[in-house]
């Protein structure tokens, strides 16, 4: 049986806003869009749910985040200064957490996301197969990262193997939303012979490869120079690095990671050559803005990004640096901090609207199912209202999105045909029991932060 949304208006994003616009869905799938009339007589007998001061839209994309770390939001604050110092006193935390922690955490940031709108998230998790458990709970949309660390060469062959049995329990828990994907850390926490154990492993099993890249001074100077906090952190392990001289786009060309057609997260160290092997190898961009900024990480070249037509979403990266999963607000931030220098090229709120939907989908591969509302396409989709105080008066709806909504202002999600969130609750899970468990883990954390990890540190 057919069933139809409608709203004042409606946002395709492949085509232009339709004023009084509807789409029919049924069971996953959309089955048309257009002007509401048009939909309704096409469709005489289903119900129509309609919203009126409000827009329908794709379903938003989270192209990176970290939900395992939701219980660390407002954790590391001290530590932002020095990244290195962030990244121990993150690891130390996570190694502290229970499997059942990782999920209570992962759960939190799932309904986080389904309140704010966001139907798909390409996650990175260290512990891959809690936070499937969560996104399947909670109905929503991924690709989820099993994350592989180890700087040691010497023992690559042996974290590949955990990771391979990583990957084999995350197979089973894979579904037509929540498929499994690998992710090499970084540069500077996973040894050249790993990095290309799993850059063949993604090819071999056709596992989407997500890393991070590019993404702060440090590492710039660990890949050129073989110096800084990353290098001498590897020296006082006793781990051999012999810097390649060359950017980290290039270093991941010529050991094959490009060749698996990755999501790159962060991206703020690039250049022109950089531009064009990311483009050429059909590679994707996870824009951070308000990660980047806060980490003091410098800003990416989103608009180049966007005029040389690269694949790019945006991305929440983790609460731990961030503190929200608001796809709304990173799009107003990624569109304002573009426009600081005065750029020509400036983004416009159409470019960041498509962005943050079937820019995130094209980043993650999954642009053929989702990221617009065409017919065919998967029923991903939100409703946002139009109606508060802070909005008005609303001339152009993507304007209004843009400028002067955040996720709040969600007051529908659906996946895959299937309502999630609605009047204000998240319905498949009880959010209460979960808010409750991360505050008893994150009080824990604090706790017990004095005490030395009983594993090594990999980064």
């Amino acid at each position: 049986m057919p069933l139809i949304y409608s709203a004042r208006w409606l946002l395709p994003v492949t085509s232009p806003p339709i004023d009084d616009g509807a789409v029919a869905i049924e069971g996953q799938t959309i089955l048309a869009v257009g002007q509401r009339a048009q939909i309704v007589t096409e469709f005489p007998d289903a119900p129509v749910n309609d919203f009126v001061d409000a827009a329908i839209l794709p379903g938003l994309v989270n192209a990176h985040s970290h939900l395992e770390l939701t219980v660390m939001r407002g954790f590391l604050e001290n530590e932002e200064g020095d990244f290195f110092a962030w990244l121990r006193k993150l690891t130390v935390a996570r190694l502290a957490m229970k499997n059942e922690d990782l999920f209570a955490s992962s759960m939190c940031g799932a309904i986080e996301a389904a309140r704010a709108g966001v139907t798909c998230l390409g996650d990175s998790s260290s512990s891959a197969v809690q936070s499937m458990r969560a996104l399947k709970e909670v109905g929503l949309r991924s690709i989820v990262y099993q994350e592989s660390f180890g700087p040691d060469a010497k023992v690559a062959a042996e974290n590949f193997a955990r990771l391979r049995d990583q990957v084999a329990e995350m197979r089973v828990l894979e579904t037509d939303q929540v498929r499994a994907g690998v992710s090499p850390h970084a540069p500077y926490t996973v040894s050249t012979p790993q990095l290309e154990m799993i850059a063949r492993l993604a090819i071999e099993e056709k596992l989407p490869l997500m890393m991070h890249a590019a993404e702060s001074e440090a590492e710039r100077l660990f890949m050129t120079e073989g110096r800084g906090a990353f290098a001498e952190g590897l020296k006082m392990r006793g781990i051999e690095w012999h810097a390649p001289g060359v950017s980290t786009i290039r270093y991941l060309e010529k050991h094959g990671v490009l060749d698996t057609q990755p999501l790159l997260a962060h991206c703020i160290n690039v250049d022109e050559a950089d531009f064009e092997l990311i483009k050429s190898a059909g590679a994707g961009v996870a824009h951070c803005p308000k990660s980047n900024a806060k980490l003091r990480h410098g800003r990416a070249p989103f608009p180049q990004f966007v005029t040389t037509r690269i694949n790019v979403g945006l991305g929440s990266d983790s609460v731990a640096s961030n503190n929200t999963c608001d796809i709304f607000e990173e799009a107003r931030f990624a569109t304002l901090m573009a426009r600081l220098d005065g750029n020509a090229d400036a983004i416009s709120p159409d470019q960041a609207l498509y962005t943050a939907t079937l820019g995130g989908a094209r980043a993650l591969g999954l642009d053929d199912r989702i990221g617009s509302l065409e017919e065919g396409k998967q029923a991903d989709l939100v409703v946002v209202s139009l109606a508060g105080s802070h909005q008005q008066p609303v001339s152009s709806p993507v304007d209004a999105l843009i400028f002067s909504s955040s996720g709040h202002d969600v007051i529908l999600t659906v996946v895959a045909g299937k309502v999630i969130y609605r009047d204000s609750h998240v319905i498949t899970v009880d959010e209460h029991d979960f808010l409750t468990r991360t505050q008893d883990i994150r009080s824990r954390l604090e706790h017990s932060g004095s005490h030395p990890p009983k594993k090594p540190l990999n980064f």
